[in-house]
């Protein structure tokens, strides 16, 4: 017979405090918020919140913010005729045809939304978009013998986020929208900030207008933070 002393008694409460205290924070997050899904205050949002979440999560979706650090990179550091050459493969082998076979999708039912927010749905897409990424690649070998690093680390980042899906459905938007921080962070730390509250902002959005919870947008965070700190050491390290 196994008799408990007071010793083993406290060590059970130390054990279970922190796991107490872990969901209780977690709990109060959700419903400071109103962001978790059952709660009655969740279904009686202003409308005005869901249409301004619906705008920036819309707005600020993957595709769109890659493009926007295009541009800004293409302004700092090429000339007009310099961006076209670099950056119209870009749009024409990658934003292009994913978003036509998005598009496609949602209009023969494949697809839910735009946002592909259905997690059995996604796993086409995370394909298409690997495919994409590989075809851009060696365009880019091919043509200038050498590997774009963003484009690399888009592809690391697109397979963490499909090893994920068989676990959790984690938030693209929040995680592509953290990797173009550490992207504009590798250029200017202030621009970096900036954006990294963009995609906080994102996740909330992402959160009130039902398309993840909040466990899923902290992973697609945390998937991020995980690639960005390795893209931003290999970015310095390529300084030298």
């Amino acid at each position: 017979m196994l008799v408990e002393n007071n010793g083993t008694k406290i060590l059970k409460i130390f054990v279970f405090l922190p796991n107490l205290r872990l969901h209780f924070s977690y709990d109060i997050i959700q419903k400071s918020l109103f962001l978790n899904h059952n709660h009655p205050m969740s279904s009686k949002l202003p409308s005005a919140v869901k249409q301004v979440s619906a705008f920036i999560s819309n707005f600020f979706n993957p595709l769109t913010s890659i493009v926007l650090y295009m541009m800004y990179y293409s302004s700092v550091h090429f000339t007009w005729q310099q961006s076209i050459s670099k950056f119209l493969p870009v749009i024409l082998i990658l934003i292009v045809p994913v978003s036509l076979w998005i598009f496609w999708n949602v209009k023969t039912g494949r697809y839910s939304n735009m946002d592909v927010s259905n997690r059995s749905q996604r796993k086409s897409l995370y394909f298409f978009i690997a495919a994409a990424l590989l075809s851009y690649l060696a365009y880019e070998y091919f043509k200038t013998s050498t590997i774009d690093l963003v484009i690399v680390f888009v592809m690391v980042l697109l397979i963490m986020m499909q090893i994920s899906n068989y676990f959790i459905k984690s938030s693209m938007h929040t995680a592509f929208n953290v990797f173009v921080a550490a992207l504009f962070f590798a250029q200017d730390p202030l621009l970096g900030f900036i954006w990294l509250g963009i995609a906080a902002l994102v996740g909330i959005t992402r959160i009130i207008l039902k398309r993840h919870t909040v466990s899923e947008v902290i992973s697609g965070a945390c998937i991020a933070l995980f690639v960005s700190f390795i893209y931003l050491y290999t970015h310095i390290q390529s300084q030298y």
